[in-house]
């Protein structure tokens, strides 16, 4: 029979198949695996309510084999096969689907579950072949055919001798060269590890001849040195049934466990399964991991987030970003639909509302499976957010507060009085009744934090503190503004909502009673301060730094810490604020110098900026000179 030439549209669509439309070549497997299993689908459809047919499920199959003289890969199934007119309309016509055109006259069967519905997967079989032959005999036919092209050139049919229903896909490998390795599509084992990744949960079995190898009887002892023989074994390449898609009733915690590090590479069990199936308007199964620990490159930029995304069972995506919002990036797992919406090549998502339902479902319910672990087994939980609460604060704080109330009920944060992580709701349910804010202290360490001059009153009144320790917790909570509407409130901030009315009055007193003093180290300190004030927030201790307005010190240090941040040499300053005790020794000292000795009045100045630095946890500017200063005053 003479060539048949493809349509001058067709011959564009197939150059762009073989160059542009797969970003890998190793997809065409996935693809005539799936056309397999869809030819397996109609005759099994048709032989539930036509008894001639003869077949039950456990009947069917897909095979591969490998001719490496001849380098040729066949796929074949048992399936329904192709009349001389299919193999016209479907492989002579690209973008012609025989798959979607089944689908579409049994739409009223649910159970139907066609993958292939583009018409152009087939043609993937070009990207690694020079030559494609496909012999296929309609199920119930006398006659079989044989369809024949080299690519965009055209292609011939013709009639074939094929003695059973079914299909055979043969390609002719291409030679390899020194930028493409086709020899790989040649090899047993690659080809196991490429039905393993894309097609492992089709659901009828993909056997192949694998080579083996085995010790010969009588050697490998001490007298007779090892000898192995060498032959083929047939064997099962795919799982068939989706752990997903079985019950829950049906799996142990060993079944997850095994399932989780096979396929996420991961030495540990998983902190937490999620195993969840929707039905309605859009429907699914996921199975969704917390790993026991965070990836070595969690927190860095070569991280990529994201969940396997399988449509009816076949690999579509290795990771799919947008299934997963950046605070639950440390998910892993897997979503399986038949409802959503592909490009043409199945690799990529088309973005759709149908994948932003999946994506919003799956957020509710990682939500909800992680305060149930709160709530029921705080232990762990505490395990897990000693590993990720990092990323839930950043959460908190990214998008301009967006997410701070999905996320809020999640936090946990060291408490003063507890002296162990506390939820904002546990922390507001003991708050005293004339409380006004929740509190807060950041600081390098809780046992840093604990011995803040700035948190002596609260203590002594009995208030809790929450201790920060994270460079983002501070952030986190200026973000959040309030909980259970209680507005955050630093340690360090001017009003702490404590002064009783004549104390606040005494100490506003004595501060303009000593303003001429006050001014004074204020010109001694420069721009280093924007103020110096006594205050009542110190018991025992005599100085503290605190800030007005709302960049604080802790925040300060973080902004002028993060790379880039700095530029021009202009550096990020909080309001810094000197506070005094005037109850301290220290303060009658002050004030006698600045009668007798303004020298010495500026070195104590000095002295106790430093010395409050030191307390904050900050860097002083000169530390030769500081401690020159300690030594001269310790030599009067």
């Amino acid at each position: 029979m003479a060539k048949k030439e493809f349509k001058a549209e067709s011959k564009r669509l197939l150059d762009l198949m073989i160059n542009s439309i797969y970003t890998h070549r190793e997809i065409f497997l996935r693809e005539l695996i799936s056309n397999a299993s869809d030819a397996i689908d109609k005759l099994y459809y048709r032989s539930l309510t036509d008894q001639s047919v003869g077949m039950n499920r456990e009947d069917f199959e897909i095979r591969l084999s490998v001719d490496k003289e001849a380098r040729t890969l066949t796929i074949s199934d048992n399936g329904i096969g192709m009349t001389e007119e299919d193999l016209e309309n479907n492989l002579g016509t690209i973008a012609r689907s025989g798959s979607l055109a089944f689908k579409q006259d049994n739409e009223a069967k649910e159970d139907i579950d066609i993958i292939g519905q583009f018409g152009v997967g087939f043609y993937s079989a070009f990207m690694v072949s020079d030559h494609v032959t496909v012999r296929t005999r309609p199920f119930g036919s006398d006659k079989a055919w044989r369809w024949e092209s080299d690519g965009a050139d055209g292609y011939t049919i013709t009639e074939d001798d094929k003695p059973t229903h079914g299909t055979d896909i043969i390609l002719e490998i291409k030679p390899s060269s020194e930028e493409e390795n086709y020899d790989e599509f040649l090899e047993g084992f690659r080809l196991q590890q490429l039905v393993k990744k894309y097609s492992d949960y089709i659901r009828f079995p993909i056997r192949m001849m694998m080579d083996r190898s085995k010790l010969k009887e009588g050697t490998g002892t001490a007298d007779v040195p090892a000898e192995y023989e060498h032959y083929q074994e047939e064997e099962t390449l795919n799982s068939m049934v989706p752990i997903w898609k079985k019950n829950r009733s049906e799996l142990t915690d060993e079944d997850y466990n095994n399932f989780y590090r096979e396929k996420f590479f991961d030495y540990e069990a998983p902190a937490k399964v999620i195993h969840s199936s929707t039905e309605g308007a859009s429907t699914y199964n996921a199975l969704l991991f917390i790993p026991s620990r965070p990836p070595y490159d969690f927190y860095s930029r070569d991280y990529e987030k994201g969940l396997q995304l399988y449509a009816s069972g076949v690999l579509i995506m290795e990771k799919c970003p947008d299934l997963l919002p950046d605070y639950f990036s440390f998910v892993k797992g897997l979503v399986d639909s038949q409802d959503l919406s592909l490009n043409i090549s199945r690799e990529m998502l088309q973005h759709d509302r149908q994948l932003k339902l999946i994506a919003s479902r799956l957020e509710k319910k990682i939500k909800s499976e992680l305060l149930a672990m709160l709530k029921n087994d705080r232990e762990a939980y505490e395990a897990f957010y000693k590993n990720f609460g990092l990323q839930l604060k950043y959460g908190v704080y990214s998008d301009y507060g967006a997410h701070k109330d999905l996320l809020q009920d999640l936090l946990l944060f060291y408490s003063s009085t507890e002296k162990k992580l506390v939820t904002l709701e546990e922390y507001v349910s003991r708050m005293k009744e004339d409380q006004k804010y929740i509190y807060y202290a950041s600081g390098e360490t809780t046992d840093r934090i604990d011995r803040l001059p700035q948190t002596e009153r609260l203590k002594e009144m009995g208030y809790e503190i929450l201790y920060l320790t994270d460079d983002v917790d501070e952030f986190c909570l200026k973000m959040m503004m309030n909980f259970s509407e209680k507005e955050f409130r630093s340690v360090s901030d001017k009003d702490l909502g404590l002064e009783e009315k004549a104390e606040d009055e005494s100490i506003q007193k004595r501060n303009e009673e000593n303003q001429e003093l006050f001014r004074f180290m204020k010109d001694a300190l420069g721009d280093k301060v924007t103020a110096v004030r006594l205050t009542s927030r110190l018991k025992s201790h005599p100085v503290c730094l605190t800030t007005d307005g709302g960049l604080s010190i802790e925040m300060e240090r973080v902004l002028n810490g993060m790379p880039g941040a700095v530029s021009n040499g202009q550096k990020v300053q909080a309001q810094r604020v000197l506070e005094l005790n005037p109850d301290h020794p220290i303060f009658a000292r002050l004030t006698s110098l600045f009668a007798e000795d303004s020298q010495q009045l500026k070195d104590f100045t000095q002295l106790l900026y430093d010395q409050a630095l030191l307390i904050e946890g900050l860097p002083i500017e000169d530390p030769v000179a500081f401690s020159n200063l300690v030594c001269q005053l310790m030599a009067k």
